[in-house]
């Protein structure tokens, strides 16, 4: 698969690599297909229907019948990709995807597009900071968060040949290609982008190259920062997480969602049970206004300076 074009400054949307990784395994595998919920245009789905127009179920705006769908094409032997606006797909039919995809154990790829704040200024109703705290539970469901173009090239692949249900959350928001060398992508397994032992940040999706950013300009004021990509909710890389707080004594989460029931909770729950440390959940509070991902982004501390400032306030608790 060629590497999706650049959209600004060296910045992807990553459904590129999504809509492209997808139509490559369907080229493969005739088992797999989409189901979308008049979503074709905003999932990036227009080449795969050109395609393979017999392939690709359109079910409108019904987005629990979509996954109803989607577990029924499971068990008739397809790989179904279900492909919606994350708000929509995990709010609107969660008992959908807890019954007939979890509890079922259905072997459903559900793909939520648009995640966290990136549909800004359609405001709460159509942001989702909750699909974390509101999916974490389902234990059998595999819960993928790439960071970056490679990443979620390597999650759709991942998925296909995964037995078993699986949610990819993906962003329109703009990132850049992390520059990591030597990558290996394994769910369940943290990827460490930078050491360090005074602190560690660990993010996960879009927040994960501004946490680096924040770590090289911590480096510049004399604090050592570790950074850890978590791209994989369920499950959870708890024996990094757990030396990294052992090592550093101090961590920050940073995260496009709720600071409620969601990835920083996973590992402030983790932490009290095994290793506490002085800790701070960066994301948003509740309910956000209508505004672009930028200014949501900065409106709640989700900036390189930003993070630096949670972590000097972390730092300040640790030495007292």
């Amino acid at each position: 698969m060629a590497a999706p074009a650049a959209k600004q400054d060296g910045y992807f949307d990553c459904r590129d690599a999504w809509a492209e990784t997808l139509e490559s395994l369907a080229q493969q595998d005739p088992r797999i297909v989409a189901v979308v919920n008049d979503s074709v245009g905003s999932s990036k789905l227009g080449g795969f229907q050109k395609k393979f127009p017999d392939r690709l179920i359109n079910v409108g705006i019904a987005e629990q019948n979509m996954v109803g769908v989607g577990a029924g094409l499971a068990n008739g032997g397809r790989i179904p990709f279900v492909s919606a606006a994350s708000c929509f797909l995990t709010g609107r039919a969660l008992e959908q995807v807890k019954a007939d995809i979890a509890y079922a154990n259905f072997n459903v790829k559900l793909v939520g597009q648009s995640s966290g704040v990136a549909y800004g200024e359609l405001g709460p109703t159509h942001h989702s900071i909750e699909d974390f705290a509101w999916l974490r539970p389902l234990t059998n469901l595999t819960v993928l968060v790439p960071a970056d173009p490679w990443e979620t090239a390597e999650a759709v692949r991942w998925a296909a040949a995964h037995e078993g249900p699986v949610f990819i959350r993906l962003s329109r928001a703009p990132v850049p290609q992390l520059d990591v060398a030597n990558r290996v992508f394994q769910p369940g397994k943290a990827e460490m982008l930078r050491d360090g032992r005074d602190i560690t940040l660990i993010a996960t999706g879009t927040t994960v190259h501004l946490a680096n950013a924040a770590a090289q300009g911590l480096a510049a004021d004399g604090v050592s920062a570790r950074v850890l990509n978590l791209s994989s909710l369920n499950p959870m890389d708890e024996t990094t997480i757990i030396a990294a707080a052992q090592e550093t004594g101090a961590v920050v989460t940073i995260e496009e969602a709720s600071v409620r029931g969601g990835f920083g909770g996973a590992v402030a729950e983790l932490l009290a049970t095994h290793h506490p440390v002085p800790m701070e959940i960066m994301g948003f509070p509740g309910f956000q206004p209508t505004g672009s991902i930028k200014f949501l982004f900065e409106r709640n501390g989700l900036t390189p300076d930003g993070i630096a400032a949670a972590a000097r306030r972390v730092l300040s608790r640790k030495r007292a």
